[in-house]
């Protein structure tokens, strides 16, 4: 069955095969048996249903789907057809309550596939929470992809132990992504890059959830800067609930721009120094 997949928007995990899609029919259109609309987001939702009615047009069957729509569970995972070729999901769902964040709503607890599919980008949400025989599973499978591996899907700080430090150790590694979402997590934080010191700061990544709670630009920018000293390269990620999309001001989206670019912040840190 042939399947044209639509997104409601780009990002560097959107499929590019000839059968996927950014937004609204082209001129030219593939034969297809069906249309998937993929909803990623909550606040794409309404643009979802227009693609839908667009897609309508020219497709007898369009169906509508992802982690955002209407009540979807996630289950399983099929390599290249949501996300791009390389990305690989190898468990489920997380076991932590964090109050920004919609996972344990939207997948459940975490649950490991007893299948594991190749791919060198492992997105999932909790990876070092899952079992060690689950893990050496994953490592083995890394060992034979052609490129080094990257832990997108962000590695709990807390769970970094001198234990799980030398499994990553034993790996090519691209990238890690850890998480300092709040400041009480810089301690973990920096407990994890010790032990995951093998690594140079352009491979240790770190997600930093800014403007929730009522946070400001100047705790925000402490925090990135906090992140920087204890020796990873900070990724803005300014906060969206679920059931609607804050519009930042240029300020907020700054402060981003300036703490998500490597480059930049290089750059930045290279000039202080040099002053």
């Amino acid at each position: 069955m042939s399947i044209i997949r639509v997104f409601c928007r780009k990002t560097a995990y959107t499929p590019t095969d000839p059968l996927a899609f950014v937004g609204d029919p082209p001129l030219w259109r593939p034969e297809a048996d069906e249309v998937h609309i993929s909803c990623a987001f909550t606040w794409d939702i309404r643009e979802a249903e227009r693609l839908r009615d667009a897609w309508l047009q020219y497709y007898p069957r369009v169906l509508v789907g992802g982690p955002a729509w209407y009540g979807n569970t996630v289950n399983g995972f099929e390599p290249g057809r949501y996300v791009a070729e390389g990305v690989t999901f190898t468990s489920r769902g997380c076991d932590n309550h964090c109050p920004w964040c919609l996972v344990p709503a939207r997948e459940g607890r975490l649950r490991e596939y007893e299948h594991i599919e190749p791919g060198h980008i492992i997105q999932d949400n909790n990876f070092l929470a899952c079992s060690p025989e689950h893990r050496r599973r994953v490592y083995a499978m890394l060992d034979r992809q052609p490129r080094a591996a990257v832990f997108g899907g962000g590695l709990d700080a807390r769970l970094v132990t001198d234990e799980t430090a030398a499994e990553l150790s034993a790996i090519r590694i691209a990238e890690v992504f850890l998480a300092a979402d709040t400041e009480a997590s810089l301690r973990p934080l920096e407990a994890a890059v010790n032990r995951l010191s093998f690594l140079p700061r352009r491979k240790l990544r770190c997600y930093v959830l800014c403007a929730f709670g009522g946070e400001t630009i100047e705790q925000a920018r402490r925090r990135l800067e906090a992140v920087w000293q204890i020796g990873c390269l900070p990724f803005a990620q300014l906060f969206q609930p679920h059931d609607r999309w804050i519009e930042y001001d240029s300020d907020w989206r700054a402060l981003a721009r300036e703490w998500s670019r490597p480059a930049a912040m290089f750059a930045s840190h290279a000039e202080a120094t040099n002053a």
